[in-house]
């Protein structure tokens, strides 16, 4: 898509109206939301996003002779805290119980044969094992399934019912 002159005016005019980036987009056709924000910070429009100020309240004339009285004390509006507030912790919360996907019970580990890549064939298990940069790197090497490339505890492993993921979350 090529910003040609009229887009750019355009651009201009609808983000001065104050549309937003995804209006501007749809209106554009053919350019993505992201698009007309980097078009928009290349050209170094001035940001919307502000509110303006509160405005004041003219005061009225007193009448001639008459005191003036002061009216009740109103309670101050405080600002509220806009910012980064992601990192604030709220001890509040209590911590979130994840049930476990298995029983610990069902679980048995097998053994490693401690294979390298040149020793692994069709039938052994391909699970890898360490870091692959060192020499005590090595694959599980057990009896694989005959419908993947792991041995029936790395599969369960790395193939979870797509329920149980679901569940996790």
């Amino acid at each position: 898509m090529n910003w040609t002159d009229e887009r750019v005016e355009l651009l201009r005019k609808l983000w001065a109206e104050g549309l937003s980036a995804s209006q501007i987009a749809a209106q554009l056709g053919g350019v993505s939301r992201n698009a007309v924000i980097g078009k928009v910070h290349r050209l170094k429009l001035s940001s919307r996003g502000r509110a303006a100020p509160a405005q004041t309240r003219q005061k009225k004339p007193k009448p001639a002779g008459t005191k003036a009285q002061r009216p009740a004390a109103a309670p101050r509006a405080m600002p509220q805290t806009v910012g980064a507030t992601a990192l604030k912790v709220d001890y509040e919360a209590e911590p979130a119980v994840r049930p476990s996907a298995r029983p610990a019970e069902n679980v048995v580990v097998p053994i490693s044969r401690h294979l390298k890549l040149a020793e692994l064939t069709d039938k052994t298990c391909k699970w890898p094992n360490g870091d692959p940069l060192t020499e005590e790197f090595h694959f599980c090497g057990n009896d694989s399934l005959e419908t993947g490339p792991y041995c029936t505890y790395h599969a369960r492993l790395a193939f979870q019912p797509a329920s149980e993921r679901r569940r996790q979350r």
